[in-house]
């Protein structure tokens, strides 16, 4: 949940799945959907959805509609057995827009969800009317002779997966989280606060100063953390991020992921009508630079619609 009052919660039912989404804005108005990255949830459009709310008049014939991907945030996970294909998500994407009879309308999206909207954008280009893309560019990729060991490594990890019981405090959580990233500790706090479910088990006192303390567990799925059994070839995914007619940016910051660097030596060749704009900060520069991601939404829109 989040405590901004114009900030609402929303969910869609898709055959088994349940997908969970934060929105701001008019319901009349057209809907831009904003994909968040691997182990982040909707949370991490918050900022940038608060700074576009402040701001009024910037997206005001838009409405933000920041989407839980399966097994993150407050979204379902998938079925008992299942796993987490990327293409898989792909899918997901396409069941969402008939769910919700969208036609072509503009996608921002970060890190892993940057993936797999240019996937989306590619083979379904008549529902994407421009792609925003943040911290991140083309696809990950691997060389086809390690295909056999990626096969092994990726049926291995998941004989590993087992649902840990252990429990923490918020605190605890937002600093594992603060460890593995360059998230800032407000910024970490949004995410992991829709990442955790909270549980009636106590505390020892090993693990907290406090029993009256609560409790939580991880929400998101586990299996997220197997590895992938396979990888597209550099050629697989350059033909893929070829079929990407639409409108392209990539906004991305001078701190960010160095796959946005070895990205764009792989794939801007590959693509036409891309505008780039680098900014001070880190993976998750649309957290850090609410301001200028928002005014960069408002013109890149604005020149879409006058060249229409």
């Amino acid at each position: 949940m989040t405590d901004n009052k114009e900030i609402e919660e929303l969910s869609y039912q898709l055959d088994d799945l349940t997908l969970t989404a934060l929105a701001c804005g008019d319901k009349n108005h057209q809907p831009v959907l904003c994909l968040h990255g691997y182990l982040d949830n909707a949370a991490s459009f918050v900022p940038l959805m608060q700074q576009i709310e402040k701001e009024n008049q910037s997206l005001s014939n838009r409405r933000i509609i920041a989407l839980d991907w399966p097994g993150h945030g407050h979204s379902d996970h998938r079925s008992v057995g299942s796993h987490y294909h990327f293409f898989d998500y792909v899918s997901d994407l396409f069941d969402l827009f008939s769910h919700n009879n969208w036609q072509s309308i503009d996608i921002v999206a970060h890190s892993m969800g940057a993936m797999i909207a240019s996937a989306f954008a590619a083979a379904f280009p008549e529902k994407v009317k421009s792609l925003t893309l943040i911290d991140s560019f083309g696809f990950i990729c691997a060389p086809a002779e390690q295909a056999t060991n990626q096969l092994r490594k990726g049926i291995l990890s998941r004989v590993k997966t087992v649902k840990s019981s252990r429990t923490f405090t918020e605190e605890m959580a937002v600093k594992a989280r603060l460890h593995v990233s360059d998230l800032t500790e407000e910024h970490a706090q949004l995410i992991v606060k829709r990442s955790l479910i909270e549980v009636t088990t106590k505390l020892n006192s090993a693990e907290a100063e406090n029993n009256d303390s609560a409790s939580y567990r991880w929400r998101s799925d586990p299996s997220l953390r197997t590895l992938s059994l396979y990888r597209l070839t550099l050629v697989q995914a350059q033909q893929l991020f070829s079929d990407i007619k639409c409108p392209l940016q990539l906004i991305y910051g001078d701190k960010g992921m160095e796959m946005v660097t070895t990205g764009l030596e792989d794939f801007s060749a590959t693509v036409d009508n891309l505008t780039m704009t680098k900014l001070a900060g880190g993976h998750h520069v649309h957290m850090e630079q609410t301001e200028e991601c928002s005014s960069l939404l408002r013109h890149f829109f604005s020149k879409i619609q006058t060249s229409v």
